[in-house]
């Protein structure tokens, strides 16, 4: 069989055995006369895959546009019961009547989110796994756990909707000397490496709150990483630890019962929520202060785009919700509804902004 012959009948009959024939014979040296007979199987051979990847792109628009067609799986990397699958399951819930088709929450906890993440980014990007993602598996962990990442955040998942922002709080023991952010820092300097303040764990949003503090009022402090809200609250309240960052939905009854003192919160402004509670940002050197945590939807990379632009409407639809709003609010969140491009370009920021702090304090996990 010459190589002229075995092209053509892979091309005609996607013959793979001659197709395999034809591409070795066509390898060898031959006579200058063949050379046009070569170029002409290319050509062939190249409208061949051209064919077949419009097919292809053609079949993906078309589930595209019939999405979603069967269940939704909502992925939440943390325990039920805690916040975040608190608002995984309020927005599953608005999902469900709007896209017209079932979505479940599925809990799969570990390794600071980062079980949970893997699972979605190593998944099929068809729509129909999501991630209810926080920052810190998403845009931090990739600079405190370089060791243990098996997946790529900026890589690996598709941005999709902002839901939340939660900015901490932070607090103080009763008998702790400062009532501000600006004599909290008046006190830190005159007590250098002796203040100590706790989050719950290496590596959040907690501890980048502190350390970024730090960074920028130039004062150090010593971390104290908790396993949780309640032990971080509890041992403030006794005095144990004098200040911690944490989330304001945890330390909201604490507060209202006078057994803490609330200094600030982290955002760039007071918030809704919480209005009476100042802003790190209104102390004039800190003016550029802002650091909260955040929740959003994440999908697989190689998502289809209008799979993706679908979602980001249904989510941005449901926050506009009153109920939904209020409570998400209660849950210590503040509302900002995202284009996707705005979210894929959110999320570079803060990614960005995570792994300056992180550098810069020397941030890793044990």
């Amino acid at each position: 069989m010459s190589g002229l012959d075995g092209g053509i009948d892979c091309i005609l009959h996607f013959n793979s055995l001659k197709c395999n024939t034809a591409r070795t014979l066509l390898a060898k040296p031959r006579p200058l006369a063949n050379t046009f007979w070569r170029l002409f199987l290319m050509l062939l051979f190249t409208r061949r895959l051209a064919l077949t990847l419009i097919a292809l792109a053609a079949t993906t628009s078309a589930q595209a546009q019939t999405y979603p067609s069967k269940t939704i799986t909502l992925v939440v990397p943390f325990s039920a019961g805690g916040g975040v699958d608190t608002m995984a399951r309020l927005l599953a819930e608005e999902l469900r009547a709007s896209l017209k088709q079932n979505v479940i929450v599925d809990n799969k906890p570990g390794a600071s989110g980062m079980i949970g993440a893997r699972a979605v980014a190593k998944g099929t990007p068809d729509g129909y796994t999501l991630l209810m993602g926080s920052a810190g598996e998403t845009a931090i962990n990739p600079f405190v756990y370089k060791a243990q990442m098996q997946y790529s955040p900026a890589k690996d998942l598709a941005p999709v909707a902002l839901v939340s922002k939660v900015p901490n709080v932070l607090v103080a023991a009763k008998s702790f000397p400062a009532s501000s952010v600006e004599e909290l820092v008046a006190y830190t300097k005159k007590n250098p490496d002796k203040l100590v303040y706790s989050s719950s764990g290496v590596g959040n949003p907690q501890h980048l709150n502190g350390a970024l503090l730090e960074q920028m009022a130039g004062i150090k402090m010593v971390h104290a990483p908790y396993k949780g809200a309640s032990g971080q609250l509890v041992d403030v309240v006794s005095g144990t630890v004098p200040i911690t960052f944490v989330s304001y939905a945890a330390a909201k009854g604490f507060i209202n019962d006078g057994k803490v003192k609330a200094l600030a919160v982290t955002s760039a402004k007071r918030t809704a929520f919480a209005p009476a509670i100042a802003a790190v940002a209104e102390y004039a050197p800190l003016a550029k202060y802002e650091l909260a945590n955040w929740f959003g939807l994440f999908a697989p990379a190689g998502t289809p785009e209008l799979v993706l632009q679908k979602l980001n409407q249904a989510v941005n639809d449901a926050l506009r919700k009153p109920e939904l709003a209020k409570r998400l609010q209660d849950q210590g969140g503040e509302l900002a509804p995202m284009s996707l491009a705005q979210f894929r370009e959110f999320v570079k920021i803060e990614t960005d902004k995570f792994q300056r702090i992180v550098e810069a304090a020397k941030i890793k996990a044990e």
